[in-house]
C-alpha cells in the first residue's frame, strides 16, 4: 500500500472518531528504542525507519519529526511522499507539540494510543495543549485499525544468561531490589523496560533485532515475583523460574492484574518508561514515581563483568582484523559493495563462539554515505566501495561475554588535506575525552566539551550526542549517562566508577564523507583520591594516513603510540593467519 493510500484510509479513520490529529511515536509499551516488527508504526505510515521520530497526521498535513541523526536519511526516504521533515534541533523549526498547538483550533481533539506513550509524555503533551484549549485523549489505538497486514507480536524462546558471565544471582539482585523497597516504603516495583527485566532476572532472548531482550513485563513485590509474558517462550528457563521463585502470568494480563492490587499500598515506577495505560490502571495515591533504581544498578558493572568485556573486545578486534585484512586484499580483484562489507565483519564476528549477533545493523558508509550517521546499506541499493575516498564503518558485537560498538574511518586512496584536518581535530577531541582526569560528580554534559573543542577551534561541529552507556550482554544504548551537550537528559548523569559509555565524536559533509572514531572507555577510579578516569576498551587501530600531526601535540601523539601498542599486544596472539600479522603490524606501529 503507498504512503498516500495509507495517509488517506488513516484520516478517514481520524474523521469516524471525531479526531482532528494523530501521533504516532517510533516506541513501544516498553519505550524502547529498537522496537519488534509489530510496533514498527512509524516506519509502516511513513517509510522511514529511524530509531527515533514522531509522525503528527491532521486532515491537511502530515509530518515527522526527528533528530539530526536522521536529517539526511529522512530526507531520502520521504522524498515523494507527502510528509514533510520537521527537524528537531532545527531553532527555526518548533516541535511537534508546539507545531499542534500553532496548527489547531482550540476545542480541536489530539489522539494518541496509550500503550505507547509514556505518563512523563502525557504530562507533558496536557500541560501544552491546556493553554491553547486541545483536547487530548489517550485511548485510541488508530494504528491497529489501520495496519491490515501487521507482523505477529514477538515469541522467541528464552534462555539464561549464566552467573559465570553476569557475575551476579538473580537473588542477590532481587534482594538489593527488596532492600530499596523497604528503605522507600514500599510494596511493589514495576518494571516495564525490557532490557532491565533482562539483567534482573538473568534471562537473555532475540524477540528484538540486535537486542537479546524478551517481550515480557516484571513486577517485584516484597514476597512475590510476577513476570508476565507467553508462556511458550519459557520452556527452556523452567528451572531457572522454579529456583527464583518467579510466577508466570499472561503478558497481556498485566493492566488486569495491577487493577487487582488491594490497597493500601506504594509502588514504585518511573513515568519516563510506564506507558499511560498501565499508569492510569493503579490507584494514582498508590504511586510513587522515581527514576529507575534498577537503571542505576545495571549500568555500574561488576568485577566480573568487566572482565568479561575485556575479553569480548580481544575477539571483537580478531574479528576486524580479519574483515579488513578481507576488505584490502579483494577491493582490487572484485566488486565489493558496503553490504558484502557488512556482511563480511558480521561473518567474522560469528566465527567466535560466544557470539549471537549484531548489537545494531552495521553501518558501513562509502563517501557521502558515510555523512549519514546513521545510515544502512541493503543488498539491493548499497554503493562500491573503491580504492579511493574515505570509509566509515560503524559496527558491533552481541557476545555472552559483552557488548561491543566501534567505529573506525579510513582512507582507501590519498586523502587531502581538508580530509585529514577534520580526522585529525575528530581524533583529537578523541583523545582529550579519553585522557580526561575529573572530580566525582561530574557529569557526561560537563565533559562533552573536550570532544568538541578542537573542532570549534576551526569552526567545525557534529550535532549527535558524544557518547552513550553501553549494556552488557543486552542494549547497546542504554541510560542513564550520557556525554552530550548539558541541556540532553542523560548527560545531567554523574558518571561512576563502572560505567561503560561511548567516545565517538565526528564531523561529516554531506554529500562527500563522515568521519567518526568510536571507541569504548570505562568509567574508574583514578590515583588521584575522588577522582575519575577513563580505560580504554575496544581494541583495534585508528588509521594513521588520515592524520595530521600538525593538529596535535606531544600528549595525544603519546596516547596514540601506547593505545597502538596495546592494540598490538593483544592482538596478534590470537591471529593464526601470518599474512593478517604481517598486515596488521605497521598499522600498529609508533607515529
Amino acid at each position: 500500500m503507498k504512503i498516500s493510500t495509507k495517509l488517506t484510509f488513516f484520516r478517514e479513520l481520524m474523521r469516524q472518531h471525531e479526531i482532528d490529529a494523530y501521533i504516532i511515536p517510533s516506541n513501544d509499551p516498553h519505550q524502547s528504542e529498537y522496537v519488534a516488527d509489530f510496533w514498527k508504526s512509524l516506519e509502516w505510515i511513513s517509510g522511514f525507519d529511524g530509531s527515533a521520530g514522531t509522525v503528527v497526521i491532521t486532515k491537511e498535513h502530515a509530518g515527522l519529526w526527528t533528530d539530526s541523526r536522521y536529517f539526511i536519511q529522512a530526507k531520502q526516504q520521504l522524498s515523494g511522499s507527502e510528509i514533510e521533515l520537521h527537524k528537531v534541533y532545527d531553532r527555526s523549526s518548533p516541535s511537534f507539540s508546539r507545531w499542534l498547538q500553532e496548527n489547531l483550533e482550540s476545542g480541536d481533539t489530539v489522539g494518541i494510543d496509550g500503550w505507547v506513550f509514556s505518563k512523563s509524555q502525557e504530562e507533558s503533551l496536557r500541560k501544552q495543549f491546556s493553554s491553547v484549549e486541545i483536547n487530548l485523549i489517550t485511548h485510541i489505538d488508530l494504528i491497529d485499525q489501520a495496519w491490515e497486514d501487521r507482523p505477529k507480536m514477538p515469541n522467541k524462546l528464552i534462555f539464561v544468561h549464566s552467573i559465570e558471565y553476569a557475575g551476579e544471582s538473580v537473588q542477590d539482585k532481587i534482594q538489593k531490589i527488596r532492600a530499596y523497597l523497604k528503605n522507600e516504603k514500599a510494596e511493589y516495583l514495576l518494571v516495564t523496560a525490557l532490557d532491565e527485566i533482562s539483567w534482573v532476572l538473568n534471562i537473555r532472548s532475540s524477540d528484538v533485532e540486535c537486542n537479546p531482550v524478551t517481550i515480557t513485563y516484571l513486577l517485584i513485590g516484597l514476597n512475590d515475583i510476577l513476570l508476565f509474558v507467553n508462556k511458550e517462550k519459557t520452556l527452556d528457563i523452567k528451572d531457572h523460574l522454579t529456583q527464583n521463585n518467579i510466577t508466570l502470568l499472561l503478558y497481556e494480563d498485566i493492566k488486569n492484574e495491577l487493577e487487582k492490587l488491594k490497597e493500601p499500598f506504594r509502588i514504585i515506577l518511573s513515568k519516563n518508561q510506564c506507558n499511560i495505560t498501565l499508569f492510569d490502571a493503579l490507584p494514582t495515591s498508590s504511586i510513587v514515581s522515581k527514576t529507575s533504581y534498577i537503571e542505576e544498578l545495571k549500568a555500574i558493572k561488576n568485577d566480573v563483568e568487566v572482565g568479561h568485556i575485556r575479553q569480548a573486545m580481544i575477539q571483537d578486534g580478531v574479528a576486524l582484523a580479519k574483515a579488513f585484512f578481507w576488505l584490502d586484499a579483494n577491493i582490487d580483484t572484485q566488486e565489493v559493495s558496503e553490504f558484502q562489507f557488512s556482511e563480511k565483519i558480521r561473518a567474522c564476528r560469528s566465527e567466535n563462539e560466544l557470539y549471537r549477533d549484531e548489537s545494531f545493523g552495521a553501518i558501513v558508509g562509502y563517501k557521502g554515505n558515510g555523512a549519514i550517521v546513521h545510515y544502512s546499506a541493503d543488498s539491493t541499493d548499497s554503493a562500491i566501495i573503491k580504492k579511493e575516498g574515505i570509509l566509515l564503518c560503524d559496527s558491533g558485537g552481541q557476545y555472552l561475554n559483552g557488548t561491543t560498538d566501534i567505529t573506525r574511518t579510513i582512507a582507501l586512496g590519498p586523502p587531502d588535506d581538508d580530509q585529514k584536518k577534520a580526522n585529525t581535530l575528530v581524533l583529537k577531541g578523541h583523545i582529550n575525552l579519553d585522557m580526561a582526569i575529573y572530580p566525582e560528580n561530574t557529569t557526561g554534559g560537563q565533559l562533552d566539551v573536550l570532544a568538541r573543542m578542537p573542532l570549534w577551534q576551526h569552526g567545525l561541529n557534529f550535532l549527535h550526542g558524544t557518547g552513550h552507556g553501553v549494556g552488557f550482554f543486552l542494549n547497546v544504548h542504554e541510560g542513564p549517562q550520557g556525554i552530550a551537550p548539558s541541556c540532553n537528559g542523560r548527560a545531567k548523569t554523574y558518571l561512576k566508577d563502572g560505567m561503560i559509555t561511548s567516545n565517538e565524536p565526528g564531523f561529516y559533509l554531506e554529500g562527500q564523507y563522515g568521519i567518526r572514531i568510536e571507541n569504548l572507555i570505562l568509567t574508574k577510579k583514578s590515583n588521584k583520591d575522588g577522582f575519575l578516569e577513563h580505560e580504554t576498551l575496544t581494541l583495534y587501530p585508528i588509521d594513521k594516513s588520515l592524520i595530521d600531526t600538525n593538529y596535535l601535540d606531544e600528549r595525544h601523539i603519546s596516547w596514540l603510540n601506547k593505545y597502538h601498542e596495546k592494540v598490538w599486544a593483544l592482538l596478534s596472539p590470537h591471529l593464526n593467519d601470518d599474512a593478517i600479522i604481517k598486515w596488521l603490524k605497521p598499522q600498529c606501529s609508533p607515529l
